[in-house]
């Protein structure tokens, strides 16, 4: 089982969110968290600490097999992009609530990309402009016929809550059928569920980093 490790300083400490989703969480200086992670481990780290980026950098190549986590208080998407350049593999708001927080944790654990909804949608519609119309719909054969509807507007660029508005269903139903389709297709996360939809099945997509 994976733990989670918070990286703390004199001046930057875990919330009370961050301890509630992993009351087993380790909160450990830089020196010690290096020494007692182990692969697959999720570590968080909070852009407060002087550096934020060189440290990110500094664990992604001390301890290549753990997910990294970025954290803000002010997220925004120059920020997000930093820290994925940097080597973090989610990037989210540091008051984020704890049901959330394990969800990232989650995503992040099984080699996924877990970013703001405002930058995966930039990203998602950066990749509609420059990626081929979408193939005929035979990646989606192993779907339901609403699986196939929420695919079909997560490639268009639609947020959780506005395919639950579409859809007339609720954000945790969108959810479950998110996590069918990933593991019935394949692919972990989002932006990978986009590039198989518009890429000929043929083409291998990259990895989501």
């Amino acid at each position: 089982m994976s733990q989670n490790f918070f990286l703390y300083s004199a001046k930057v400490e875990p919330t009370a969110r961050w301890r509630e989703a992993f009351p087993l969480g380790a909160v450990m200086g830089l020196d010690s968290l290096a020494a007692a992670a182990r692969p697959s481990d999720v570590i968080w780290l909070v852009t407060a600490h002087p550096g934020w980026q060189d440290l990110v950098a500094k664990l992604t190549r001390s301890l290549p097999r753990c997910p990294l986590v970025v954290l803000s208080f002010a997220p925004d998407v120059a920020e997000a992009m930093l820290a994925l350049e940097h080597g973090a593999r989610g990037y989210c708001h540091a008051l984020s609530v704890p049901t959330l927080l394990r969800e990232v944790a989650l995503v992040v654990h099984h080699g996924g990309l877990w970013i703001g909804s405002e930058l995966m949608a930039r990203v998602v519609h950066a990749a509609r402009r420059k990626l081929p119309p979408p193939p005929a719909d035979a990646c989606l054969d192993g779907l339901s016929a609403r699986e196939r509807e929420v695919a079909h507007e997560v490639a268009a660029g639609l947020s959780n809550k506005e395919i639950a508005a579409k859809l007339g269903i609720t954000e945790r139903t969108v959810k479950a059928h998110l996590g069918a389709i990933f593991e019935k297709l394949g692919v972990r996360d989002r932006l990978q569920l986009v590039l198989r939809l518009r890429v000929p099945a043929d083409v291998p997509y990259p990895e989501s980093q």
